[in-house]
């Protein structure tokens, strides 16, 4: 059973030496600059100098985490080991063997993502008190490059697959992550926890995953950046599946470059996922390298508005036109085709896909239920995991066609294939570089009743496709925050990356969170 997390942040912290907390700046945040617009660049700056130390830095976020988390919920469980990692990280870096730009970095971890020596739940009580054999691919990279787990985050149960009348952001784990912002609004999901906790300064960057939306609208709704890259660039190995025509992994940071670095560190083949081998011998590895504050000079941007849905996203669309206009890009109105034939046959193709990945998955998990049937079983006999909401998808996963049933191939092949068809169309008849659409409407108020309330997102085309899309903060409606997307071709990450890190640039949107309890 875990503790709560209050409890363990403070046992963590006990283990810090008394020598180390008299010499370390007052862990409740203060270390003598501002940790919400600190970038890891910068973070790397002051350690090098002498001004920092990993195990300040990661003291300060745990500290945070005991002072702010009570009004948000988005960290399930807090690394016991993360002030010994920082501490090597200290070692490292005065003995001249920093490991890199991650070195020291406190990152928490969508609880989808496997490690070693935590449970990784997916939100569900019934994977409590089991923990995977290995380290998720990614967990492994993250490691190797010096990164401090800090602790896992957060989610929508079962990567929110699991209700029609799911509300996001909550797990039987975890109960309801709210969004910072204003605190009965939805944090939006699945990566529920990892958005609110960025947002709220609790870690410096956490890794979030994404099937269709999930980290991207996480990223819109909690005021951060989210990167979904192309399918394949970062190894599923290890993490809790939808899908595997459409699951990956990726950063979400407050500032684009911090989100380019841990991508760099996320990137790398892995035999277990085939997917991961078809990446280009010529991808970038070094992402941040390739910012350049005039990367929108001289492009054309297709502009997908989804007008008419909600007013204060139309004037958010219309004032990121002309920040793209002022810094030199030529934009172009799009409307993406194909939407009711991917739409249509995404969710029959995921049925089918998320028995067969989830079974597999649960079949290298010790001590876990065997199969997707065992789980349903055990949401009836338990008092809790369907309080809130049924297990309708699971059900109806169940009974779906097989893999290698024709009716499930033909919505596949038809979902991808006019996904794709529907971005590089629309880039090679208008002659674009990259397309931009409103990430999300603002964060509905949450009502167990009614359950999630979208009214528009972006997401699908490149989700379906496996296409790179990052969400970067672009204005608010009141308090409550309005992000933009930028996608385009397969494997065009770096390019991206690199659109949003201009914009964010030109148009600093995002300021930390107030907590608002309420609006009107």
């Amino acid at each position: 059973m875990r503790l709560p997390v209050t409890l363990l942040v403070l046992a963590v912290l006990a283990l810090l030496p008394a020598t180390a907390r008299a010499n370390e700046d007052r862990a409740d945040g203060h270390l003598g600059f501002d940790l919400n617009a600190a970038t890891i660049p910068e973070l790397q700056q002051r350690m090098a100098r002498g001004h920092l130390t990993s195990v300040g830095l990661t003291t300060a976020y745990l500290h945070r985490i005991t002072a702010l988390d009570g009004k948000i919920h988005s960290v399930l469980a807090v690394n016991r080991r993360a002030l010994s990692e920082a501490a090597a990280s200290d070692v490292r870096r005065r003995a001249g063997h920093a490991l890199g730009p991650l070195d020291g970095i406190p990152v928490l971890l969508k609880d989808n993502v496997d490690t070693r020596d935590e449970p990784t739940t997916a939100g569900s009580r019934a994977l409590t008190g089991t923990r995977p054999a290995a380290d998720a691919h990614l967990v492994a990279l993250l490691r190797h490059a010096g990164a401090v787990i800090l602790g896992k985050t957060n989610l929508s149960e079962w990567a929110n697959f699991r209700s029609t009348h799911s509300t996001s952001g909550w797990s039987g784990v975890g109960g309801q992550t709210n969004n910072p912002y204003v605190l009965d609004r939805n944090p939006c999901g699945s990566s529920a926890g990892s958005g609110a906790a960025v947002a709220a300064t609790l870690a410096q960057v956490a890794i979030g995953t994404e099937t269709d939306g999930s980290i991207v609208c996480p990223a819109g709704a909690n005021d951060i950046v989210g990167h979904k890259p192309t399918l394949g660039l970062v190894s599923r190995t290890g993490v809790v599946p939808i899908s595997a025509e459409q699951d990956t992994a990726g950063p979400m940071a407050r500032h684009v470059v911090d989100a380019a670095l841990t991508l760099s560190v996320l990137q790398g083949r892995d035999p277990a996922d085939a997917a991961t081998l078809a990446v280009p011998a010529d991808q970038p590895r070094d992402y941040a390298a390739l910012l350049r504050p005039d990367a929108l000079r001289g492009k054309r941007i297709g502009v997908w508005r989804l007008s008419g849905l909600d007013a204060d996203v139309d004037r958010v669309v219309d004032d990121s036109v002309a920040v793209l206009r002022a810094r030199g890009a030529t934009v172009v109105d799009v409307d993406l085709p194909y939407q009711d034939v991917v739409n249509t046959n995404e969710f029959p193709a995921l049925l089918t896909e998320f028995r067969r990945d989830l079974d597999a998955y649960l079949g290298n998990r010790p001590g876990a239920p065997d199969t997707l049937a065992d789980l349903i079983a055990f949401d009836q006999a338990d008092p809790v995991e369907l309080s809130k909401f049924g297990q309708e998808l699971f059900e109806q996963a169940q009974a779906a066609p097989a893999p290698t049933d024709p009716v499930y191939l033909a919505h596949r092949r038809s979902a991808t294939d006019s996904a794709r068809a529907s971005i590089d169309e629309t880039l090679t008849s208008n002659h674009l570089d990259a397309i931009m659409a409103p990430t999300n409407s603002p964060a509905w108020k949450t009502d167990y009743a009614t359950g999630d309330a979208f009214v528009l997102g972006s997401s699908t085309p490149a989700a379906v496709a496996g296409y790179p899309n990052v969400s970067v903060p672009a204005g608010y409606a009141g308090p409550l925050p309005i992000g933009i997307s930028f996608f385009a071709e397969r494997w065009s990450d770096a390019k991206v990356l690199a659109l949003a890190a201009a914009f964010e640039r030109a148009h600093p949107a995002y300021h930390p969170p107030a907590f608002v309890p309420t609006i009107g």
